[in-house]
């Protein structure tokens, strides 16, 4: 039985929350726009299946 060795996504996104929130709250809302911004932009050019062309 082998482990899987690839990184798992959900990892760097909690990484990146705890960083926020360990940042004054000042600092938050502009990380969480930045964090909401690179989400959105992997979404988008995330590859189309065929249950997603309707």
């Amino acid at each position: 039985m082998s482990e899987n060795t690839e990184p798992d996504p959900a990892d760097g996104l909690w990484s990146r929350l705890r960083l926020i929130e360990g940042q004054p709250l000042e600092s938050r809302a502009a990380a969480y726009q930045a964090l909401h911004d690179d989400l959105a932009r992997r979404l988008e050019s995330a590859p189309k299946t065929a249950s997603d062309r309707g």
